[in-house]
Formats: C-alpha cells, sequence, structure tokens
C-alpha cells in the first residue's frame, strides 16, 4: 500500500542527486536509505560496508545470481 510523505525539499534534492550517481530514482534511493538506516539501527555494531555488503548479497540470492561456495 503506497502512502504519501511530505518530506523537506532539501531531502528530496539530495535523494534525487545521489539516485542520479547510483541510477535511482528518488523514491528508490529514499527507500535505500531507508533500509541502510533501519539494519544500523538494529545492529550498531556493524560497519556501513558491511551492511551495504549485506543488501548486495540478498539482492544477488533474489536474482539467483550465486554459485555454491566449494571448501578446499
Amino acid at each position: 500500500m503506497a502512502t504519501t510523505v511530505k518530506l523537506p525539499d532539501n531531502i528530496i534534492s539530495e535523494a534525487r542527486r545521489h539516485g542520479k550517481v547510483y541510477s535511482r530514482s528518488t523514491p528508490k534511493q529514499i527507500e535505500y536509505w531507508m533500509n541502510i538506516g533501519k539494519i544500523a539501527e538494529e545492529n550498531p555494531d556493524l560497519p556501513y560496508n558491511f551492511i551495504k555488503d549485506i543488501l548486495m548479497a540478498k539482492a544477488e540470492l533474489a536474482d539467483r545470481e550465486v554459485s555454491p561456495y566449494e571448501f578446499g
């Protein structure tokens, strides 16, 4: 269910600018920041890069771009 949310113009501008760099729409950039923030709040000991890698791994799994790890 979509809900309209009012955000300050400066947040929208920042999201638009960052979204262009990462090829995300403004709403998707805000959603990405929300996911990072939520994970960081729930796991305060995890560094940003680790959180980013977790999200990348989840995306790869969803796209079925994974392969079994061979030990040894």
